[in-house]
């Protein structure tokens, strides 16, 4: 079986995608992971519209473009995330924006990606989706997903249970494609791991929000830094879904994170939408999500810096 994605890990610099994070990845942290030869990702939920959406796919293709004429390299690519969920009423409409786009990469989350695949297909992009089970890999690759991204115990934000050993060791078993870790890479050791470990490629979330060119606040960037393992807590009571977040920004929002309320359900147009967070008490806005990794965080740096690190790390370990 050809790997679908052995035309663009030759492009990248490290097989490694900045991850689509809500409130955190725009445009320019996408387009700096991008330049930097590693995929740069973000929830087309960062849009307040799907004319905003427009405006961004406009800019990142203009940018890279721009990038590959000067310096006669190609760009990593960029990856929207589509959320899938059926509470979520601009799939159709966000479709529509990235059809005419054409994205090499598209990672569908929060449901079945059997909606979207057809027509992501007919363009030509490669239907990445996330899942958090077995069944859920299952099912994915049923609907026709090309690949897969194992979210394992440890990722921030929305994350699985799993761990990433068993997991990926178990869907390897019956899945040739392409693999995608999600969960506790921190450095470039941690990613050669996760290919000899059979992966293609691997997230990195939490490093990214602590760069210049993130949209996390200085508050929350700063509180990364000073973060360990220690201070994250998995907690289903903001989303409905399993969610890493860190207990300091819950304690400063005037909550109790020992005593948080459960949630059994999500709703996209509550809880995964710029509007409905503004809409919301302060305390709602600021309550931050890392994951295990955060112990990796030490400074805010850019991203030029931070891709140049991990491929040292990562260099050094294929040397070991």
């Amino acid at each position: 079986m050809t790997n679908p994605l052995k035309g663009i890990r030759a492009r990248l610099r490290l097989p490694l995608i900045a991850a689509p994070m809500f409130l955190v990845s725009g445009t320019a942290l996408v387009k700096a992971a991008c330049r930097e030869g590693v995929i740069g990702a973000f929830p087309t939920a960062n849009c307040r519209t799907p004319e905003e959406l427009d405006r961004w796919g406009d800019e990142i293709v203009g940018d890279l473009k721009r990038h590959e004429d000067a310096t006669g390299k190609p760009a990593a690519p960029w990856c929207p995330n589509l959320i899938v969920h059926r509470s979520n009423p601009r799939v159709p409409d966000d479709l529509r924006v990235l059809l005419r786009h054409r994205p090499e990469l598209v990672i569908t989350s929060v449901g079945t990606p059997a909606p979207v695949i057809g027509p992501l297909h007919d363009i030509g992009a490669l239907v990445l989706a996330d899942v958090a089970t077995i069944q859920h890999a299952e099912k994915a690759i049923a609907a026709g997903a090309d690949g897969l991204v194992l979210l394992t115990a440890g990722a921030g934000g929305q994350t699985g249970w799993l761990n990433p050993f068993a997991f990926v060791r178990a869907v390897r078993a019956f899945f040739a494609g392409p693999i995608v870790l999600a969960g506790g890479i921190s450095d470039g050791q941690a990613l050669r791991a996760a290919e000899a470990l059979g992966c293609d490629l691997a997230y990195m979330g939490t490093r990214f929000i602590a760069t210049a060119e993130s949209l996390a606040p200085d508050g929350y960037k700063q509180m990364l830094v000073g973060a360990t393992a220690n201070d994250i807590l998995l907690t289903r009571a903001f989303t409905g879904l399993q969610t890493n977040m860190l207990k300091p920004s819950i304690a400063a929002a005037g909550l109790d994170p020992d005593a948080l309320p459960e949630r059994g359900t999500i709703d996209v147009a509550k809880d995964i939408s710029i509007e409905a967070r503004e809409s919301r008490p302060k305390r709602w806005k600021d309550i931050w999500s890392a994951g295990h990794s955060v112990s990796g965080v030490s400074a805010i740096v850019p991203v030029a810096d931070l891709v140049t690190q991990t491929e040292r790390e990562y260099r050094a370990s294929i040397s070991a």
